[in-house]
């Protein structure tokens, strides 16, 4: 397995720039350089070659399952987060078990969605945050007998607070309920088992820390998850065999891709492959072990220099991010951008995030940037 500095070799931007914001978007590599050349040479030589495009999807497929310790056909091809959380929650009956739990740490893309099933009968119940995480205890006494969905993000966009999802997962199974986990902000950088989890569904993109593009996304659906109506968006892609071409034919497969609908977007299914096939050359818990260190030492420099941050005490409870405190993030973001630092600002924190090609002397070079720009405020 690949060392930090050899992981690092294959993102040759990083040789002049700073990149902590993989929590927004993943740094570039060569593979997916040479991923999205290989779509457009199919294009030149192939004309609309199909069966290399259907393959790469499946290709994506395949190595997303097995990123999170799942079978290719309990995973369902779409285009983002909000598509797949809509189709789950468009599969539920919310009129025997009404009850959503989420939580203010939920990204607004998916806790949307859970809203918009209000109409149809369902009552939405957010467990708030206190100083920065969702304390178990009150996740757990949300959900009841009349809870028919659990939606909880394994680590939280907004500061990168772990959220205990097996313990939810534990209780929902408990009162009967089902568990969708949004692991966006973790997939690539910390080990997902989803047996391990126990979820029911589990979502997550190639955009961030699997270092694809956006345009795709993967719902894991575990086989024997039962639906109450079928999934109310669909397409051709959701069939059971899509080249039939039947309009007056609506079958759906028994496996995770009756969520699927339209076309893929085939150039992100390139991205998603480039993506994983770099992260398959590195063991998972190494990835955890480095971002962890990364992310305690950057806490431990800022909290002594005097910085307020917002994140959970205990390191254990941190995803791969450290969230600043800032009166005006943007501001510093734009700052630091000219001089090679690239960062995320959210409301009213700087998003440091940090991967595997992320080293020390990043650390170093946000620090000094940052206490040169309190001198000049």
């Amino acid at each position: 397995m690949t060392t930090p500095a050899a992981f690092r070799s294959q993102f040759p931007a990083l040789a002049e720039s700073v990149h902590l914001a993989s929590c927004s978007q993943g740094a570039l590599s060569t593979d997916l350089v040479a991923q999205t050349g290989e779509l457009l040479w199919s294009m030149r030589t192939h004309g609309a070659p199909w069966d290399r495009w259907v393959g790469k999807v499946e290709e994506a497929r395949a190595a997303f399952a097995r990123t999170i310790g799942a079978r290719p056909d309990e995973i369902a091809v779409l285009s983002n987060a909000s598509e797949c959380a809509y189709q789950v929650a468009s599969t539920r009956d919310w009129s025997r078990r009404p009850r959503i739990v989420c939580t203010d740490m939920e990204f607004p893309s998916v806790a949307h969605v859970w809203l918009g099933q209000r109409p149809r009968g369902a009552e939405v119940h957010h467990v708030a945050e206190r100083d920065g995480r969702v304390p178990p205890e009150d996740l757990l006494a949300a959900v009841d007998e009349r809870t028919a969905l659990v939606s909880c993000p394994l680590v939280s966009y907004r500061n990168g607070a772990r959220l205990p999802v097996e313990e939810v997962a534990a209780r929902a199974r408990a009162v009967g309920a089902t568990v969708f986990v949004d692991a966006y902000q973790a997939a690539g950088v910390l080990p997902i088992d989803v047996r391990e989890l126990d979820c029911d569904y589990l979502v997550a993109g190639a955009l961030k820390y699997l270092l694809g593009l956006p345009g795709i996304a993967f719902l894991y659906v575990r086989e024997g998850v039962r639906d109450d109506v079928a999934p109310q968006l669909t397409g051709w892609f959701g069939r059971v065999d899509p080249f039939s071409f039947d309009p007056r034919a609506l079958d759906h497969p028994s496996d995770a891709r009756r969520f699927e609908v339209g076309t893929p977007s085939v150039p992100s299914a390139y991205g998603a492959v480039a993506g994983m096939r770099v992260l398959a050359r590195a063991d998972p818990a190494a990835v955890e072990r480095h971002v962890r260190g990364l992310v305690d030492e950057t806490a431990a420099r800022l909290a002594d220099a005097g910085e307020r941050l917002w994140l959970p005490p205990e390191p254990a409870a941190r995803g791969p991010m450290v969230a600043l405190v800032d009166d005006a993030p943007d501001r510093l973001a734009g700052w630091l951008a000219p001089r090679g630092i690239v960062t995320s600002p959210r409301g009213h924190v700087l998003r440091l995030s940090f991967h595997y090609y992320n080293a020390e002397t990043d650390v170093d070079a946000f620090c000094t940037a940052l206490a040169e720009y309190r001198r000049t405020q």
